[in-house]
């Protein structure tokens, strides 16, 4: 990840409903969740969710897969792990196995 999508994702989790939708696709792992669905368990207006659905989208953050009339939603982990990736970059001063309690703690094989 480069400078430029990293400050796009971090501008996409800095409103509070687009964090709280990143973090309820990351609970909702592999299965994900109906653009509906997260509407719902947010209590956000369909309308507002769609933009920052594609918002999320847009900064490499979440995948989409339409089905049928739907749109189901997953985080995207390898967004994610970029993300983290390209905060860490730098760790440690060249010492990565400093890093290594943070990396593992960060591993969870998603």
């Amino acid at each position: 990840m480069d400078k430029k999508n990293a400050l796009s994702a971090f501008g996409a989790l800095a409103q509070p409903t687009r964090l709280d939708v990143f973090r309820l696709l990351v609970r909702a792992g592999a299965e994900g969740m109906l653009a509906g669905e997260i509407a719902a368990a947010l209590g956000v207006v369909q309308n507002t969710m769609s933009t920052n659905l594609s918002i999320l989208l847009a900064a490499g953050l979440l995948r989409n897969a339409r089905e049928g009339r739907t749109v189901r939603y997953f985080a995207d982990f390898d967004g994610m792990r970029g993300l983290l990736a390209y905060l860490m970059e730098d760790c440690c001063g060249g010492r990565p196995e400093l890093c290594a309690p943070v990396i593992e703690t960060l591993t969870c094989g998603c």
